[in-house]
This record gives C-alpha cells, structure tokens and sequence, in this order.
C-alpha cells in the first residue's frame, strides 16, 4: 500500500480528505491539513503530477521559455533572473509553478517549443526574445495555448505581448550625446533577427535624422549579448580610424557594458573623459567607475505584469485579471551618471595625441 492511501490509513480519516488537503481545498480544517501535510512529508510522498493533471484538466505549471548558452547569458543573466522573480510572485497567489523552459542557442527553438507543446505539461506559456517573423508565435495560436511575448514581432496572432521601450532609449540616448557636442554616435545591436534590433536602429536612424546627423551603418556594432561582446566591440572601435569611429555609444543590453567599459580602458579611451557611454541599468553597473548612465525599470515588476497579463488569457483566472488581450510598450527611466560626460571636443583632441 503506498500513496495517498497509505496516508489516510495512517491518518485514520477518508482518501477524501488527504486529497483536499493536499490540493488546498478550503473544506479541510488547518488542523487536519497540517497533520496531512506533516505526515506527507514524514514518509516522503510526493503527488502523482500526471494523475493530477488529468483529473483536474491542467497541470499548475506556467512556462518561461528563454535561449541559454554561453553565447546569449555569459557567465550569468540577472536580467531574466529578476523577471523569473516577478513571474513567481504572481504564480504563488493562484499555487502555481514556474518552470523555465532553457532553449539552447545551438538549438532551433521552433522545434524546442514543439516538443515542450507535444508533452503538455504546462498550461500556459511567456515566450522572450521575439524575432522579427516569429514562427512561435503562429504556432502557439494555432494549438489554442494561452501565451504572452515578452519582445514584440511583426507576426500578430492578436496575441498579449509586452516590450522595452527601444524607441525612447534610442530617441533619449541620442539626444542626450548630441546636446554634449556628439556627432558620430555608435549602437548595439543583437547578430541575429531579434526584433528589438530592428526596432532600436529604425528609432536611432530617425533621431540622427531630426538632428541633421547622416546614418553610418558602420556605426552599427553587432555582437553577442554578453561581457565577451562588450569588450569585442571596444576592441573594434580601437581598430577604427580616429576619424571613423564613434565618441559615444548607447547600449541596449546591460551583459555588455563591463566588458565595453574594460576594452576601452585598455586603449585609451575612457568612458566619462574622452569617450561617452550610456547602458542599461543592472546589478553590476553601480559598481563601475564612472559610474554609469543608464536607462532603468523594475524587472519584479515587469515580472509581475507578464503573468498577470498571461492569466489574463487563461480562462481560470480571466475573472481575476479583468486585463483583455495586454500590449504596452514598459518606459525606461534615465539614471544619470558620469560615464557620458565625456564631450567630443575632448575625444577629438585626445585623438591627435
């Protein structure tokens, strides 16, 4: 005899009532549930997840899909870390799990979410870095699977996404090192189809444009998302001809700044003296000297309104979240700081040396 059974044999009250308890049900005195839940644990019985899901039409289990390798996270990514923390906020109101789902980068992630899909062991799903034609997104729709995208795309399946707001920083980045005297400013961008590049660069090229400044797509720097890629493009603007290079940069990824800040001080040019540089906010950037700016957003609270938004469009807790189908754009905060203080003039000068 194992199992639920055996519990409520040793307990002396109904299988009945061990199942409520262990399922939360609010007919079960915290008396009993208590002495049910320390029993559970006393003899090591862990529920038949399967079986529970079966009976009760879905599993508990809210997916958060993300690529990892060393190439996308580096040697850590306190970005998604901080959102997972929101996300689970949300999911411990209702006992659900958050289950993040680690597509490699060596791995086609549309065939990663078929095969999550074809095993059925979570009831909805937050999908992130969306590409500019995302084939995820038609085939979620498709299976009828409640989802939310963190990144927007130009496949729409009428679906809940929310996205940075890439326009703003790009516009306020830009603006920001043309009133410091800036006119040949660089950017990041992602190496493959994310669709947040695409959206940063066509906000950049239209804010060169409202200040007169021509577009150089050489001024464009792509690499991996990580410290690696950082100090890769530092070391790449060191290479430029002093006249072709950049005298400010703006960041979209905050894994690349340490590396950028390192590589740059390594040749000569030194973030807030004759080189300007505005990131994004992360754990890391308060300890670098100068100290960064950078823009800023709560990742718990982005966190918190994916699910919400998710739960929204799932049919148990739409009543909860009266949100409809959510798409907003979340706006960054500008931290001023001293790394873009360096003026143009000054690298203009620094050059002839």
């Amino acid at each position: 005899m194992k199992g639920i059974r055996r519990l409520a044999q040793e307990l002396n009250v109904s299988i009945g009532t061990v199942s409520r308890a262990l399922n939360g049900k609010p007919d079960v005195s915290e008396e009993t549930r208590k002495r049910v839940l320390e029993a559970a644990a006393s003899m090591g019985y862990v529920a038949n997840q399967a079986g529970r899901a079966l009976r009760k039409g879905s599993t508990g289990i809210i997916g958060f899909m993300m690529q990892s390798g060393s190439k996308i996270t580096g040697e850590g990514d306190v970005f998604f870390m901080s959102v997972f923390d929101g996300v689970q906020r949300v999911c411990a109101r209702h006992q659900l799990d958050l289950v993040v789902l680690l597509c490699s980068s060596e791995e086609d992630p549309d065939a990663y979410l078929q095969r999550v899909v074809a095993r059925g062991f979570v009831d909805g799903l937050i999908i992130s870095a969306t590409k500019r034609h995302d084939h995820r997104i038609d085939y979620l729709a498709e299976k009828n699977i409640p989802f939310v995208a963190l990144g927007r795309s130009l496949t729409d399946a009428g679906h809940p996404w929310l996205d940075l707001d890439f326009e703003g920083m790009a516009q306020a980045g830009v603006d920001r090192l043309v009133a410091k005297g800036h006119r040949r400013i660089g950017i990041f961008a992602p190496l493959d189809d994310t669709n947040l590049g695409f959206v940063f660069i066509e906000s950049y090229r239209a804010t060169l444009e409202k200040h007169g400044i021509a577009f150089d797509p050489d001024l464009i720097f792509r690499a991996y998302p990580n410290d690696q890629g950082g100090h890769e493009i530092g070391q790449r603007i060191a290479a430029m001809a002093p006249d072709k290079r950049p005298t400010g940069f703006v960041l979209t990824n905050e894994m690349l700044t340490v590396g950028l800040y390192r590589a740059l001080h390594d040749c000569g040019l030194h973030p807030g003296q004759n080189f300007a540089i505005i990131g994004r906010h992360s754990t890391n950037a308060q300890y670098l000297n100068p100290k960064l700016t950078c823009f800023y957003l709560s990742l718990q609270d982005l966190g918190v309104a994916l699910a919400e938004s998710l739960l929204a469009n799932m049919p148990a807790y739409a009543e909860t979240y009266p949100l409809g189908i959510v798409r907003r754009i979340v706006p960054l905060t500008l931290m001023e700081g001293n790394s873009d203080n360096g003026l143009a003039e000054n690298t203009a000068s620094s050059r002839g040396r």
